[in-house]
């Protein structure tokens, strides 16, 4: 099973190009995937550099016609057309898709700094080894007291998600009923922007163990490169960008799946965005 994650900078290349074709032949030259999660996707947003104000999900959803598609808009605005302009995260899967749930994270206040709202998307998929949860999302950049109540949140709803799995499921055979029950499995794959590098603060509080029975989260690329530096994700091409190339983009994996990893990469060659797609390939023995 393989699964990518991309900040697409809403399709804008290093060029100022808005190419969603681009986007999408450079995803597709890395392999063939089985869930794909893209985060900064845009719909009636014309104010974003390089963008008509195209609906982005509705071109990505028909360039990638034989995925099933999902979106979670974390802004959701007013717009003068008298329709929304939304901004936020996409997944796409070539599996079938069980229940979906759209997380808004935390926005505390912090007056230092600009921000905005920011959203976690999960989605369970149907894999040939058992149900699997997808979550991908992209933290908040500018300030560090955000993102770490966004990390909070996530470790919480990935612990309420584990202790689902180890309930019985009482609604489970209700088809149809609004208490219908479907699989929210411990398993999960946390993937996305997270606007920290790999020895920053956040990152070891995100991979803080629990102290109850939920799976703890592990740095895919520290299971299979165990003291090796993550290769950077964002300024790779963009220098002015930043004071020098980092990771900021991750695929985080449960417990239970880190003897499953065979392998996690970085594309470090293409340009169609400020941000390197990264990926990981789980065994299916």
């Amino acid at each position: 099973m393989r699964i990518l994650s991309w900040n697409i900078q809403w399709g804008r290349g290093i060029d100022g190009r808005v190419e969603l074709a681009r986007i999408a032949h450079e995803i597709r030259h890395n392999g063939d995937f089985d869930v794909i999660c893209l985060q900064e996707v845009a719909v009636n947003f014309p104010g974003l550099a390089g963008s008509n104000g195209e609906d982005q999900v509705a071109a990505l959803t028909q360039l990638f016609g034989d995925y099933d598609s999902h979106y979670a808009a974390a802004t959701d605005l007013p717009a003068a057309n008298g329709q929304r302009k939304q901004f936020g995260n996409l997944l796409l899967s070539r599996l079938p898709v069980g229940q979906v749930f759209r997380h808004l994270l935390p926005w505390p206040a912090d007056p230092a700094v600009a921000s905005m709202q920011r959203v976690l998307l999960e989605a369970v998929i149907r894999t040939p080894r058992g149900a699997l949860r997808v979550m991908t999302t992209h933290l908040e950049y500018y300030s560090a007291k955000i993102r770490a109540a966004q990390i909070d949140a996530i470790r919480a709803l990935h612990a309420e998600a584990s202790t689902h799995a180890r309930m019985p499921r009482h609604g489970e055979g209700e088809e149809g009923g609004s208490f219908e029950v479907l699989a929210r499995p411990a398993a999960a794959v946390l993937c996305g922007d997270m606007n920290f590098a790999a020895g920053a603060p956040e990152h070891a509080q995100l991979l803080q163990p629990y102290l109850d029975e939920t799976e703890d989260w592990h740095d895919s690329h520290e299971v299979l490169q165990p003291g090796r530096t993550h290769a950077p994700t964002v300024g790779l091409h963009q220098p002015s960008f930043m004071k020098a190339p980092r990771c900021f983009d991750f695929m985080f994996v449960t417990t239970g799946l880190t003897p499953r990893l065979k392998r996690h990469a970085v594309d470090a060659a293409t340009t169609a965005s400020d941000h390197q797609p990264v990926w990981l390939e789980l065994a299916d023995d």
